[in-house]
């Protein structure tokens, strides 16, 4: 084996990539920081059990372990942010009423999520803790729009579904532990046969409210049909009036309902979604509701937040391609002191002015060809000369 081969699933960015993910990276966080979300980059490895908090098998499986020397405690290197987000909320900045943090880092994984998948994702998310009303569950999805388009790749359709209809069908049907997590599963994969068989045996009503689950989804009347199949139980009828209540007051939104698109059965608790993009077929940004994450460090909390990989958001975006740089030959080795000062001036005006200037090494030359590419690999369309005692720029 070639030691200079990467692990599976694993990649180096090289410059066109990595310039557009900076890009990106830095709009993006540009426009949660315009929002008033404060940045914060957790550590890339924690106390295995603080790490996997709230955050259920799936994620476990994900993390890759290892033991800490120091302590002989088992560590965890983080396959996922939001614990560790809230954990700062919870117990670090320990802040009174409501708070906003955004993050933008690398995560592991020790399984691709699926065959196209990365295992090093590139995460990046936004968050609100202290309110639990829905005006919180508003901005979060307003940005998460926002942030689809800041990208240059909008929202066709965002998805919206409630953990809190499932949770309360569970607990009248007397489901819980495993049963519960089997049935989250069946209702993702709406596999209705098998829902069939799991509730041969439950009263009809509540037979009918969860075989009607994977097909509630469309538009804005599937809230009507909701309201006929339902349990009519309090909590379900604030799960509607929830869904019903956000998709009025954001109709410029590309709003849809999808009551068994569930997500996060381990620690989500009330409205969840997710966005669409053209061009892909996966959901590209993920989000939802989640109260009381922050318990176990110390301090529960409500909070709604999302995240999305921003590598492959990067290869839908639309970004302005890098700028060409231009190309300054070195002098000849005899020139005299106020020639190299005058240049290096010249070369500092123009990196003052936003301009990339490739200051030449001895013996460095710009080679003819396609794109005007350099030996450094750098592209070049002009150049900064010497003429009639001044340094200007001109084509090359």
């Amino acid at each position: 084996m070639m030691k200079w081969l990467l692990p599976e699933s694993v990649a180096d960015a090289l410059p066109d990539e990595a310039a557009r993910l900076e890009t990106l990276r830095r709009r993006l966080l540009d426009l949660y920081q315009a929002h008033g979300y404060e940045l914060v980059q957790p550590p890339l490895i924690e106390y295995l059990d603080s790490l996997l908090t709230g955050a259920g098998r799936e994620m476990d499986l994900r993390t890759f372990k290892l033991v800490d020397q120091g302590s002989g405690r088992t560590l965890g290197v983080r396959a996922d942010m939001t614990a560790q987000v809230a954990r700062i909320d919870a117990h670090l900045l320990n802040r009174a009423g409501v708070v906003r943090l955004c993050y933008c880092h690398s995560v592991l994984h020790a399984q691709p999520a699926d065959m196209q998948a990365s295992r090093e994702p590139f995460q990046l998310g936004a968050e609100i803790y202290g309110y639990a009303d829905l005006a919180a569950d508003l901005e979060i999805v307003r940005l998460a729009a926002a942030t689809l388009q800041a990208a240059g790749a909008p929202a066709a359709r965002i998805d919206l579904g409630h953990m809190g209809i499932f949770r309360t069908l569970m607990t009248l049907a007397g489901i819980n532990g495993e049963g519960e997590e089997n049935f989250f599963k069946l209702l993702q994969r709406k596999d209705i046969p098998a829902l069939e068989a799991e509730t041969a045996d439950w009263r009809p009503e509540l037979r009918a409210a969860m075989l009607a689950l994977p097909r509630l989804y469309g538009d804005r009347t599937v809230l009507a049909k909701a309201r006929e199949v339902l349990p009519k139980v309090p909590a379900i009828h604030k799960a509607l009036d929830d869904l019903d209540a956000l998709i009025s007051q954001a109709s410029d939104l590309p709003l849809y309902l999808d009551l068994s698109d569930l997500r996060g059965y381990h620690y989500h608790s009330g409205i969840v979604f997710a966005g669409y993009c053209q061009g892909r077929s996966a959901a590209m940004v993920l989000g939802g509701r989640y109260d009381g994450v922050g318990a176990a460090f110390g301090r529960a909390r409500p909070a709604t937040g999302f995240s999305l990989d921003i590598r492959e958001l990067c290869q839908l975006a639309t970004l302005p391609l890098a700028p060409a740089a231009i190309f300054a030959a070195a002098l000849p080795v005899d020139a005299n002191t106020d020639a190299r000062d005058a240049r290096a001036q010249a070369i500092q005006r123009l990196r003052e002015q936003g301009e990339r200037v490739i200051d030449a090494l001895p013996g460095e030359m710009q080679t003819p060809g396609v794109n005007d590419v350099l030996y450094s690999g750098s592209v070049c369309d002009r150049v900064l000369v010497l003429m009639q005692g001044k340094w200007i720029v001109q084509a090359s």
